[in-house]
């Protein structure tokens, strides 16, 4: 099977070496499912001395990353690929929410290439090369780097041989569109606080019904943005409404 591969194009590749060197992502690297590529932005410049960016025109405040280094890197990608390039996607606060779904998607694909915008911005000509815009959340980080990571580590572990367990990203959180159930380990008391005595039993389909009705308790009471957009079952669904009815008559 050929690895997924990133192209990631920064002007600080030393952030990481330490994420991408540790856990999961490292031996998804040393087993050939993962290739990550770094390419630092400041060897595309064109310039005297390497300049990447410049203050904007009308004024104001920052500086803003020149399109001509970041257009210089995807055509050097581009002609080391044979001419074809995988989705480009731009790292910006205005991109598109990420998510499990997204995650799912890129997973995919056999190329992708991630931008990593910093100090005020892109030349808005570079959103012309991007395919795509991911954000990670509605907050301002200094540079797309750690945006960058989120969106790798995430999509990493989908692909097939990376988890020990093939079915393990089936049962995360947001998978199915619901928060994860939860977890119990050893010792079965703690500090006055047992494990639920369905885990205990050894009864398989207990087990599993009790973890998909914690799951939809979870997603209730912490997040029921997301119960409308869930594959529900109509036993699920009989069973939110329950406790839609318990919660309604307890007036919480």
């Amino acid at each position: 099977m050929m690895p997924l591969v990133f192209d990631i194009l920064t002007l600080f590749p030393e952030m990481f070496q330490g994420p991408f060197s540790v856990s999961q992502i490292k031996r998804a690297r040393e087993r050939g499912l993962l290739e990550i590529n770094l390419v630092n932005i400041r060897d595309y410049s064109p310039f005297k001395h390497r300049e990447v960016d410049d203050a904007p025109f009308g004024g104001g405040g920052g500086m803003i990353l020149r399109p001509e280094p970041i257009y210089l890197a995807l055509e050097a990608i581009r002609e080391r690929r044979g001419g074809k390039l995988g989705p480009v996607i731009l790292l910006c606060p205005q991109g598109e929410k990420f998510s499990q779904r997204l995650a799912w998607e890129l997973a995919r694909e056999e190329h992708l290439v991630l931008i990593c915008g910093h100090y005020e911005g892109v030349d808005e000509r570079v959103r012309h090369l991007a395919t795509g815009e991911i954000s990670i959340g509605d907050f301002v980080l200094t540079g797309g780097e750690l945006a960058a990571m989120v969106v790798v580590d995430a999509v990493a572990r989908l692909l097939p041989g990376v988890l020990g367990d093939e079915r393990a990203p089936a049962a995360d959180s947001f998978a199915g569109g619901l928060l994860e159930h939860p977890h119990y380990t050893r010792p079965r008391v703690f500090r006055g606080e047992e494990v639920p005595e369905v885990l205990t039993s050894g009864h398989h389909a207990r087990i599993a019904r009790w973890r998909r009705e914690e799951s939809i308790l979870r997603t209730l009471v912490r997040r029921p943005d997301l119960l409308s957009l869930a594959e529900l079952t109509e036993e699920d669904r009989k069973f939110l409404r329950e406790l839609k009815q318990r919660i309604e008559v307890l007036g919480v």
